[in-house]
């Protein structure tokens, strides 16, 4: 499926999705990203530097909180910036983990260059995790 100018207009709402986020996403997100800082993985680290628990990669929440967009428009090739302000950090207990929750609505459209800018909210336990969450997508040809 790909959107086109002619799908979209501002106030547009992206089907919300929720997304769980498990230790072993993060296991695999470390082993991907090479990020293997301790407060993603050991509990006794993560608490003595003051944190409540093990807290998921932000570029992990990033990214999957892009999924919104990215399966509304079919093509995660359209993505032309993206950008986000880290609220909280999303804490992954060992038992349950998190579920992000990620809705997004169209902010701007601009039909001359065929592309539109995407606002997301993205949360988890009802907390905003990220803030001015904005993605500019471009529009597949008519």
């Amino acid at each position: 499926m790909s959107v086109t100018l002619s799908d979209v207009q501002v106030g547009t709402e992206l089907p919300a999705q929720r997304f769980d986020i498990q230790r072993v996403s993060m296991v695999r997100y470390a082993g991907a990203s090479g990020d293997f800082n301790t407060i993603h993985w050991s509990e006794s680290v993560a608490k003595r530097v003051g944190l409540p628990n093990v807290i998921a990669h932000g570029m992990l929440t990033m990214a999957v909180a892009m999924r919104v967009v990215t399966d509304w428009l079919g093509d995660p090739g359209a993505v032309i910036d993206y950008g986000v302000r880290f609220t909280r950090p999303v804490v992954v207990p060992e038992d349950i983990g998190a579920t992000l929750e990620v809705a997004g609505k169209i902010r701007s459209v601009d039909a001359e260059n065929g592309t539109a800018v995407v606002d997301l909210i993205a949360s988890v336990n009802g907390e905003t995790v990220l803030a001015k969450a904005r993605v500019t997508v471009r529009l597949a040809n008519a």
